[in-house]
């Protein structure tokens, strides 16, 4: 059996939107697909699932759509989220955190991601997840601040 890989994925930012409206917007179906996703399931209760859908123009990829997720762990509206999907391969899957903090300024939204094999490729992927973390978190930041969405 492989190794976990010890290190983490940690990202935070400050949305200037309410808790309610920043925990919906990344836990719920209609949420995700407004700014992230293209036909998003979830069912927002502990072992239910979530299901990512993105269309793509990809050569590499079948069918122009990139699909990944897995059950959900934790629904605790509006302060914690998690779930687990596999972002590497489907022999293993990682744990997604995210926790939603009140603030004068908005909603803190922290995201952490563990649980990658200590593989060449698993670190490849644990680079790209960071990586996509912080874009994600700027999009519905974007989103929910002014209205600007990327996958429409």
């Amino acid at each position: 059996m492989t190794e976990i890989f010890d290190t983490e994925i940690i990202h935070s930012t400050i949305i200037k939107a309410s808790i309610e409206k920043v925990y919906d917007a990344i836990s719920t179906a209609e949420g995700l697909d407004e700014w992230f996703t293209t036909g998003a399931e979830v069912s927002r209760k502990i072992g239910g699932q979530i299901q990512f859908r993105w269309t793509t123009e990809r050569a590499d990829v079948q069918d122009g759509v990139i699909e990944d997720g897995g059950p959900i762990t934790e629904v605790d509206r509006p302060n914690h989220f998690a779930f687990q999907w596999h972002p590497d391969n489907e022999s293993y899957a990682t744990t997604v955190h995210l926790k939603f903090e009140e603030d004068e300024r908005g909603t803190i939204v922290n995201v952490q991601e563990y649980g990658f094999e200590d593989t060449p490729r698993g670190r490849k992927v644990l680079l790209g997840c960071a990586t996509g973390w912080g874009e994600a978190l700027t999009m519905v930041k974007f989103y929910l601040e002014h209205g600007i969405v990327y996958n429409k």
